[in-house]
């Protein structure tokens, strides 16, 4: 078989090179006798140590090169390179200029130009110098400098200007890597969806195999919501790459959003199957099974995101969530309990703890929850709402009343607030009020009145109450 992977002997003879290469220039330091040293092993020998983070070495094996070959740009480069790294950007800029009189031709030479302009700030600068090179350089020299400049314009949060500039790079080499992976973040940065969809489709016209433009493409009418083209897309890319982990995982969403849960399942499984598996997925599927009702299935996933992702209180919600559409109480005090351990000030994880306990009867243990959520966010009306709700569901009807006056004067009187007060007072006997109260509430928002039935649907066997309710009907 013929590998183009150098062997364990050639890699070992390179080795005894350069280790021979470094013996040569530290006898030549020390003064001792040495074997003539060329222009080339002196650049292999400025890059190891530059690699080595031995900059002062470095600095002085090409100093030392330089005195040798005064005419060699490459070794000014070198020096120029070094003198960047270390922040001297004028005396770097100087060499470049000289540089520049022996070999303008290096491409090199205008990265490090762009490398000390952008270190100094003048973006201007390095923009207009690249834009000017790109015309002059062709090949891969040409995607090298448009690759920079897209860099360039980054820095200098041009944004729109790089995905120009991406653009212009994939349609002079429609099939380049790098910019295909970058392209696909600054259409969705930019939202120039459309544009990218012309030029993808463009690409795949010339190169139908190029699983990068058929993922582009998918992402951009993703982006436009026109989920069941994305799908289409997302689908040529993993039959050109079936190993395509992120055209299964954007396939799954766009199914997500399509409401088909079925396929988004089998999507996001052979995401499982080809990629390391991540909690995310695990918590889509999760969110699929559950869409579908299938509480079970949806738990046991909602638990593997959680087991590769401990500390992330808001599975703990879902799981709960999933125990009580089932009536599951206990097991959901359990996950809830595990939230809010994690994040004891999230307003939800305490409300819905409250409304768990009141179900299994642990009255005074779900209003310290009530009364937690109210003290974490005062300006919350759901947190009041639950709190008044509590009070009067386990037969502190005078302390509802007086917590409702408290929330009243806090926040100003809510549509829920009406309907509450009505129906407290009416069952503190004080009907005549609570009437008043109602219809003021039946007036101001009438589509609001399902809030009385969830506070107490035994108020509707007050004849009043059903009296006022029809006259009210007849009227509208």
């Amino acid at each position: 078989m013929n590998h183009d992977f150098p062997s364990f002997n050639e890699f070992n003879e390179d080795f005894e090179d350069l280790r021979d290469l470094l013996q040569q220039f530290e006898n030549l330091k020390e003064g001792r006798s040495h074997s003539f040293l060329d222009e080339d092993s002196f650049e292999q020998i400025i890059d190891y140590y530059d690699e080595h983070d031995e900059l002062n070495n470095a600095m002085q094996a090409v100093e030392i090169a330089i005195e040798q070959f005064p005419f060699s740009s490459a070794l000014l480069l070198k020096k120029s390179a070094l003198l960047i790294e270390t922040k001297k950007y004028r005396e770097a800029l100087q060499l470049l200029e000289k540089a520049a009189v022996l070999d303008s031709n290096d491409i090199n030479l205008y990265i490090l130009k762009t490398d000390v302009y952008l270190a100094m700030n003048q973006h201007e600068k390095a923009a207009k110098l690249l834009e000017e090179q790109i015309k002059v350089f062709d090949g891969e020299d040409r995607t090298d400098l448009l690759l920079e400049l897209a860099d360039v314009y980054d820095d200098w949060e041009e944004f729109e200007k790089v995905f120009d500039c991406l653009k212009m790079l994939l349609e002079f080499d429609p099939t380049n890597e790098e910019a295909l992976h970058k392209i696909c973040f600054w259409t969705e940065f930019t939202g120039r969806n459309e544009e990218s969809i012309r030029l993808h489709t463009s690409i795949i016209n010339e190169h139908p195999y190029n699983q990068l433009a058929w993922f582009n493409l998918g992402t951009a009418y993703q982006g436009l919501k026109l989920y069941e083209k994305a799908v289409d897309a997302y689908q040529y890319a993993v039959v050109i790459d079936e190993r395509f982990d992120y055209a299964y995982r954007n396939m799954g969403d766009a199914y997500i959003h399509l409401r088909k849960f079925n396929e988004a399942i089998e999507v996001l499984q052979k995401h499982l199957e080809v990629a390391k598996p991540e909690d995310v997925i695990y918590e889509a599927i999760g969110h699929c099974y559950e869409k579908m009702r299938k509480f079970t299935q949806a738990r046991y996933y909602y638990r593997k995101a959680s087991h590769l992702s401990p500390n992330d209180d808001k599975l703990y919600l879902k799981i709960a969530k999933a125990y009580m559409t089932e009536e599951n109480w206990e097991n959901a005090i359990k996950s809830l309990q595990t939230a809010i351990r994690l994040n004891k000030q999230n307003l939800e994880y305490n409300i819905t703890l409250g409304q768990c306990l009141l179900q299994i009867g642990s009255d005074k243990e779900a209003l310290v929850y009530f009364l937690n959520a109210v003290r974490i966010r005062p300006g919350s009306a759901a947190a009041w709402k639950e709190l008044i709700r509590g009070l009067y569901l386990v037969g502190h009807v005078e302390e509802a009343y007086a917590q409702l006056e408290i929330a009243e004067s806090k926040i100003g009187r809510k549509p829920v607030f009406l309907y509450y007060k009505a129906v407290i007072l009416i069952s503190m006997g004080r009907t005549k009020e609570g009437l008043i109260q109602l219809e003021t509430a039946l007036q101001l928002h009438p589509r609001q009145f399902k809030k009385v039935t969830e506070l107490d649907p035994s108020i509707l066997q007050h004849n009043s109450v059903v009296e006022l309710i029809a006259r009210y009907r007849r009227k509208r």
